[in-house]
């Protein structure tokens, strides 16, 4: 081939971005094919095909080739009918034609000789068995999607009905409180946790930090998704295990909304055992820890234009306070004093008191008097640190028990607009807004927060696809999309002054406010859950991704193309088809800052972590063109 040809056909593959129904992009889009035959089992060609969107009335129509096949690609999810019309053959019809998400819907029709005039009406259910793709997945579809009971209603946790899918970590439920690994922490088809793609229409949610999604879609705001588990076609990258597609809704003809609140309080619970005992021991009445659980929202969509122009949109809000029993072994006053006389105290030795020469087995040493450590013998600092960790306020085995109150809000906003510019070109576009906050559990009423402080996290996600019928044979579509995601984890004591505890002033400027907080001794025995926790810890993390999706399908390319930089074959055929390579690109961008201040009683540690990350990935993509 000559270089001029050679150009010439990769400058029509970059117009066209050539690909095929057997080897979809990462798109929430299904395909619908078979073939045309009469009575006798013959193909029938030239019969005009019409695929209509029962929702919509957006048609589509081809005509079957010479061996009577049709083929329908980058066809939305929904309900459609199909439509066939030959001369001297009947009207043929079938109905509740179901697409699904990455699925390819499989519609043989047998024509009967007669008068057009005539209709013969099919009301079979669409066929379950995916023949055109070795790739294994299992949809969830709207009804699942919206009616299945779900705790939270993260709609990720769906995806456990699905084989091959096990949670991992605390990823069940809401997730307000949760660490931000557990939104979407799976093992999925073997692989390790939380290393799946998720994407929703057609947009990659995964970000730069620890692999988050940047966004749990409302559960009524989602048509139905598809969990791929086994033998993915190469046009899917980035993942491990598995990919977790999702669509949202659109509007149709007809105006439908709705409006729910689901709301559950501590009148419907019994106490818990600890909460209970501690309070009758101190005269007060038995009330179970607080808790109120309310979600609430709405969902409303319907034409704008009949025909051409549909929209949807929903709302939901969370919000959740609860009281969880807490309790731990925390210092007496006497003991905060040095005097550990009470019994049952071990003996406390003088350290200073060691006489070398009777060393090692055993030292000899003299223990304090009365077992109390004098005043002045005190350690300044950690006097001070006292005034972190509250008194006894139980009797029992624990002597600090209290039901600290934690909690947090969700508030998510998805719109979407579908637009039907002519019956050759379609356009849609959605926005989303997450945004969660996970209050701080600060148990002893100082700052020492249980795990993790106050978290705030917001992310707005942006897509659009454009899809162009070029011909019969011919379709273009492309989707971009961008996002940004900003976590923020915030100590309820940044901006300690570190002299407080011995430290000269110069250090308050060598670490940001939000990351210096008091260094607190860890007692790992009586105490695992605050002091030794990462309570203490600031994360400062923004991501910003942008994607660019281009495919289509062409069904007359018998073309061989050579990369002229690598000279490797970039198009190749088989018995039927023909593959092709496209690349998929994908930017992100992130900067974060992470921050652990750790103090045990033997020394001290401080670890910062300072990242700034741009990256620029092509992925390469396999699509097929039939020959």
């Amino acid at each position: 081939m000559s270089s001029l040809k050679f150009w010439a056909v990769v400058l029509a593959l970059g117009f066209v971005f050539v690909s095929s129904p057997i080897a979809r992009a990462q798109s929430t889009y299904g395909t619908v094919d078979g073939t045309v035959l009469d009575s006798s089992g013959a193909a029938v060609g030239g019969a005009q095909v019409t695929l209509t969107n029962t929702g919509t009335q957006e048609k589509r129509t081809q005509s079957s080739g010479n061996e009577g096949l049709y083929q329908f690609v980058n066809v939305s999810p929904g309900q459609y009918r199909i439509d066939i019309e030959k001369a001297g053959f009947k009207h043929f019809t079938r109905s509740n034609v179901v697409v699904q998400v990455q699925q390819d819907t499989h519609i043989d029709a047998s024509l009967q000789v007669g008068q057009v005039s005539e209709t013969v009406e099919v009301t079979s259910e669409t066929p379950l068995l995916q023949a055109e793709t070795s790739s294994l997945g299992t949809v969830v579809d709207t009804r699942e999607a919206n009616e299945l009971p779900l705790n939270g209603r993260n709609i990720y946790n769906l995806t456990t009905i699905t084989p091959s899918v096990v949670p991992q970590g605390n990823t069940t439920g809401t997730v307000v409180g949760k660490n931000p690994f557990d939104f979407a922490n799976y093992q999925i088809g073997g692989a390790f946790a939380n290393e799946a793609a998720e994407y929703l229409d057609g947009q990659p949610l995964n970000i730069g930090y620890i692999n988050l999604p940047l966004a749990v879609p409302t559960q009524d705001s989602i048509s139905e998704f598809k969990v791929q588990y086994n033998n993915l076609g190469p046009e899917w990258g980035k993942f491990a295990g598995g990919v977790i597609n999702l669509s949202t809704k659109s509007g149709t003809n007809t105006w439908h909304g709705s409006a729910y609140d689901y709301l559950r309080n501590k009148v419907f619970n019994s106490n818990e055992f600890f909460n209970k005992r501690q309070e009758l021991s101190t005269g007060k009445s038995n009330q179970p820890p607080p808790f109120t659980q309310n979600q609430f929202g709405a969902t409303i969509g319907g034409p704008v234009k009949k025909d051409k122009t549909f929209v949807f949109g929903s709302y939901e809000g969370f919000r959740l306070r609860t009281g969880t029993v807490f309790s731990t072994n925390v210092p007496t006053a006497a003991e905060r004093t040095g005097d550990f006389s009470a019994a049952g105290l071990p003996t406390i030795y003088d350290p200073l008191s060691i006489n070398p020469s009777s060393c090692p087995d055993p030292c000899s040493r003299t223990a304090f008097s009365g077992n109390a450590i004098p005043t002045a013998r005190l350690n300044p600092t950690a006097v001070f640190l006292l005034k972190y960790l509250p008194l006894p306020n139980s009797s029992g085995a624990e002597n600090f028990v209290k039901a600290t109150s934690t909690g947090g809000n969700i508030d998510e906003y998805v719109a979407r607009a579908d637009h039907s510019i002519n019956d050759k070109q379609r356009v849609f576009g959605r926005f989303t807004y997450w945004k969660l906050l996970s209050l701080a559990q600060d148990p002893f009423g100082t700052g020492l927060c249980k795990d993790r402080c106050t978290e705030n996290t917001r992310s707005k996600s942006l897509a659009v696809g454009y899809n162009y019928t070029i011909s019969s044979t011919t379709i273009a579509d492309f989707n971009i999309s961008a996002s940004r995601f900003h976590y923020l984890r915030t100590p309820i004591n940044s901006g300690f002054d570190m002299t407080q505890e011995g430290w000269p002033a110069a250090y308050n400027s060598l670490v940001p406010n939000i990351e210096r907080t008091p260094l607190t001794p860890c007692f790992a025995i009586n105490d695992p859950t605050v002091t030794c926790s990462q309570g203490q810890s600031a994360i400062n993390d923004a991501n910003t991704q942008l994607s660019a999706n281009q495919h289509g399908w062409r069904s007359d390319i018998v073309q061989w193309l050579v990369d002229p930089k690598r000279g490797t074959q970039l198009c190749g055929r088989d018995r039927r088809n023909r593959f092709c390579r496209l690349p998929t690109r994908i930017w992100s961008g992130s900067r974060g800052r992470v921050w652990q201040s750790d103090h045990r009683v033997s020394g001290g540690l401080w670890s910062g972590i300072g990242k700034t990350n741009l990256s620029r990935n092509v992925l390469w993509r396999q699509l097929a063109c039939n020959h």
